[in-house]
């Protein structure tokens, strides 16, 4: 799934008020030139000279990057770690780390002093997410007590930003519009998109050289425990979403005794025969339903939208808009594809609905300009978008096995396809460079971890999650002794931590501030639904964000 469209609530809210994973049967066609995990004595032995190296230099923390764009309230520095880390003392990456510090003020009664509990590290998924701007969210009413307590800390991985920028083709050419994305597509267009992910693979391997097979899950785990040892953390507490839940698990089983505590939020299915061409077919068919969901509920409000009073009537009207805009572009550049990817983001967000909704209605009626506002690319944003599909195309073609002959992808999805149309052949197209990966391939590590490795951890799951669907959390749970899962029933936001649900999010405080979970497991209700009368969450909380960092929040806090 795209990278850019992976976004928690925590994510996306940081993003925007200043952007997955994918999954049916890997069959035939998988290339033999695999290599074992490189998780043996020499990638250890790295690790452990890297760590120690980066615990001596520390991180020194000071104003961040002009081009960074970020408040002052954040401090920015660098974290140095091995390219290979079989070869800790050759070439280098530095990775991009920010921080705000804890207050160490209770929000609640400003005069009483708050423990500090040592750093909070964030990664928001991906692959390609640039996890940055994560202390901002300190500013928000749900994190308040959590931004106490914690330093918050985000990073950009390897490849993303100004950690060693990955690249596969120009950015000029990455952002092409108008596109069409038929959901039942022709034999001519399957040669065509077979074309474009051969030479997109060329470009990667021309671009980043012999580096290209060192963008891992696995070099992110690794890469994440040099940043523990930086930051002067003897145990890390730890908080990933979507992707950031897989090399999460990783690390827990990697280093269970480094860890302090972790939350999955959103997680990926870890087992080794699902990750990634497998994950990615489930993630399609988890889709179709989320899309069924959104129709359902713009049909609730036909009043308000006039798209159809039953989810097939809102498809017809959906189908309507991608006939209109085929044969004239919104804009100029919105074409059935832009607008396909813009409605991705009803799986992902049901905070999305109520804008979504409208600028349909809105161009059904005529007025064009709330789609094209929606959906059309951004291109000052195109160098980010570019860098951030090329990680995510690097990481998870180098993770697994992948199946080389297309006949396999064209047989698997077209059997899909009939079921869940809205997504899966999209999901293909993202995907299939790996077909024609020129790097070697890695067999997944199996995620696990006995009674008594690993501290308690916590996974949060919404039932209805297409992005990352529901067995995933179940599958990680099993495998992660002593863990629990919370489970937010029959609602599908993608990335529930400190989101609407207050129940998820007393939790999240209880584990997080005094590390209790709740037993094996705990099931929380619904949040509500958007209403088309109302702002949504995402809506009031980038309100609140900008306002706070307006009255000033962004100069530097007090606290050690």
């Amino acid at each position: 799934m795209r990278a850019a469209a992976v976004c928690t609530a925590a994510g996306s809210l940081v993003l925007t008020a200043l952007v997955a994973v994918p999954a049916g049967g890997v069959p035939g066609g998988v290339p033999g030139g695999t290599r074992a995990v490189p998780g043996g004595a020499a990638e250890l032995r790295g690790t452990v000279v890297a760590a120690a190296r980066a615990r001596a230099a520390g991180v020194d923390f000071g104003a961040c990057p002009g081009a960074e764009n970020l408040p002052g309230a954040i401090e920015c520095g660098t974290v140095s770690v091995p390219l290979d880390y079989a070869r800790p003392d050759g070439e280098r990456i530095r990775l991009a780390v920010s921080r705000v510090r804890a207050t160490r003020k209770d929000p609640r009664d400003g005069r009483r002093a708050v423990p500090r509990q040592g750093a909070l590290v964030f990664n928001p998924g991906g692959p390609g997410a640039d996890g940055t701007a994560f202390p901002l969210i300190g500013l928000l009413p749900e994190w308040k007590r959590v931004a106490a307590a914690y330093d918050l800390v985000g990073y950009a991985p390897r490849g993303v930003g100004r950690s060693g920028r990955l690249s596969c083709e120009d950015p000029k050419d990455f952002l092409k519009a108008p596109t069409s994305a038929p959901a039942h597509p022709s034999d001519a267009y399957k040669k065509q998109r077979v074309a474009e992910a051969k030479a997109y693979a060329r470009g990667c391997a021309r671009r980043a050289g012999t580096a290209l097979r060192h963008y891992t899950s696995l070099d992110n785990a690794r890469d994440l425990d040099v940043l523990r040892a930086a930051l002067g953390e003897r145990r890390l507490t730890f908080m990933g979403a979507s992707y950031g839940t897989y090399f999460g698990a990783l690390y827990a089983t990697l280093f269970p005794s480094h860890v302090r505590r972790m939350v999955f939020d959103s997680a990926v299915d870890p087992d080794p025969d699902r990750v990634w061409y497998r994950n990615n077919m489930g993630q399609s068919a988890a889709f179709e339903g989320r899309w069924t969901d959104f129709k359902e509920w713009a049909a609730r409000h036909d009043g308000a939208y006039g798209l159809g009073r039953t989810a097939d009537a809102v498809q017809a009207s959906y189908e309507k808009a991608r006939e209109r805009l085929a044969a004239k572009p919104a804009g100029g550049v919105v074409g059935p594809g832009q607008l396909h990817a813009a409605f991705l983001n009803t799986g992902y967000y049901d905070d999305f609905w109520p804008g979504g909704a409208e600028a349909l209605s809105a161009f059904l009626k005529g007025d064009a300009k709330p789609l094209v506002k929606m959906a059309a690319p951004v291109r000052e944003g195109a160098a980010d978008a570019e860098n951030g599909a090329a990680v995510y195309t690097a990481v998870e073609c180098n993770d697994a096995p992948w199946p080389t002959d297309f006949a396999v992808w064209d047989r698997d999805n077209t059997r899909l396809a009939r079921m869940a149309p809205f997504e899966t052949w999209g999901n293909v197209w993202t995907n299939l460079p790996c077909a024609y990966w020129p790097a070697p391939r890695q067999r997944p590590l199996d995620v696990r971890t006995g009674p008594g490795e690993l501290p308690p951890t916590l996974v949060l799951a919404a039932e209805r999650d297409a992005a990352t669907p529901y067995g995933g959390a179940l599958e990680l749970h099993r495998r992660l002794a002593g863990s629990a899962l919370v489970t937010e029933r029959d609602a599908g936001a993608h990335g529930i931590a400190y989101g609407p649900n207050p129940c998820v999010n007393t939790y999240l405080d209880a584990y997080l501030l005094e590390g209790r979970v709740p037993g094996r497991e705990a099931a929380c209700g619904p949040h509500p639904e958007p209403r088309p009368d109302r702002p949504t969450f995402q809506e009031t909380r980038k309100r609140e964000l900008r306002s706070a960092l307006k009255a000033g929040a962004d100069r530097p806090r007090d606290g050690k």
